[in-house]
């Protein structure tokens, strides 16, 4: 599978969170939807034109550090999501 290169902010919760994709690592297979050598009409994919997940991040170059918890997480332990203590 295609990986990408990016920038991100690593959150104090220990998630990075993509802020800009630098490149993609083409994997140049024809199997793989986000590579160049991806059939533009496959007849074997129905699903092509819902978007992909790519591999994990070939590099990844923190542009920021917080001590805050991402979005997804401030919820489910600081906000209405967290057990009552």
């Amino acid at each position: 599978m295609c990986r990408l290169h990016t920038e991100g902010t690593q959150h104090g919760c220990g998630h990075y969170i993509i802020t800009r994709k630098l490149a993609k690592e083409d994997c140049n297979s024809k199997y793989c939807i986000n590579s160049v050598r991806h059939a533009i009409n496959c007849p074997h994919c129905p699903n092509c034109k819902r978007p992909q997940y790519f591999d994990p991040d070939a590099t990844e170059n923190i542009t920021h550090k917080t001590s805050d918890y991402c979005r997804e997480c401030e919820y489910w332990y600081k906000g209405a999501g967290a057990r009552r203590r």
